[in-house]
């Protein structure tokens, strides 16, 4: 996940002041803000380690305060149970993933679908990326593994290059798919102009720790950043599933 400009300024800024807040909600809220005016606060909760509150930000990161707002950590927190140890804030970040990733309409993406799908991925692409291409190659190899793939915009070097120029080609043509394999390909395609999600799909990516491309988002919401080959791919997919 991105670094988030909060310990730029350290921790020294959680000071006493904001320790007689009226509540850890808002003794938390008043100390990150302190810091970072913008920070995208979405929740504040108990965590599973007791006197431990846990910060959700926007895009799914985490973070974990003193319910006096003195204290801040930055990391995963894991539990053990049964012998083994269980990343709790991997957990946390994947399910916020998934939940935003899969409440995007499949009208606004670029689909290659099995007749009977096992499990998705989701592949953050940029259609001017080698490696992107090489997936896209293997693209029927995990349709019949029953691996469906779905594709979100995410022009690398930004919303008005070449890649987000050729990236609104393939979402304004009337075949999708058709275009998406020429573009794959390195055929030229038309130039077309028209609504679409690639500026939301693409702040969505940086959100949620999109660095490169293909980043793929399993079922769950685990990210696997860049490519796999497609069996090892299907394997992990349909066991996050």
């Amino acid at each position: 996940m991105g670094v988030i400009r909060l310990f730029a300024a350290t921790a020294v800024g959680l000071v006493s002041t904001l320790a007689m807040a009226a509540d850890p909600d808002q003794a938390i809220r008043q100390a990150l803000q302190k810091i970072q005016p913008d920070m995208p606060i979405e929740a504040v909760a108990e965590s599973p380690m007791p006197g431990v509150y846990q910060v959700q930000l926007e895009g799914g990161r985490q973070l974990y305060a003193s319910g006096d707002g003195q204290f801040l950590i930055q990391g995963y927190l894991y539990q053990f149970k049964d012998g083994q140890a269980v990343n709790l804030t991997e957990q946390a970040q994947s399910k916020s993933v998934a939940k935003q990733i899969n409440a995007i309409p499949a009208n606004e993406m670029v689909v290659f679908a099995p007749k009977d799908p096992k499990t998705h991925i989701t592949v953050f692409t940029d259609t001017d990326c080698g490696y992107c291409q090489k997936l896209h190659s293997e693209v029927p190899q995990l349709n019949r593994l029953g691996v469906e793939v779905r594709y979100v915009a995410f022009p690398r070097q930004g919303m008005g290059s070449h890649g987000a120029n050729t990236l609104t080609s393939v979402w304004c043509a009337k075949d999708r798919q058709e275009a998406m394999n020429k573009a794959k390909a390195r055929e030229d395609l038309p130039a077309a102009s028209c609504d679409t999600p690639i500026a939301k799909q693409y702040q969505l990516g940086q959100m949620i720790g999109v660095q490169g491309t293909p980043a793929i988002v399993l079922a769950n919401g685990q990210m696997i950043p860049g490519y796999q080959p497609a069996t090892q791919l299907a394997e992990v997919a349909l066991a996050a599933e």
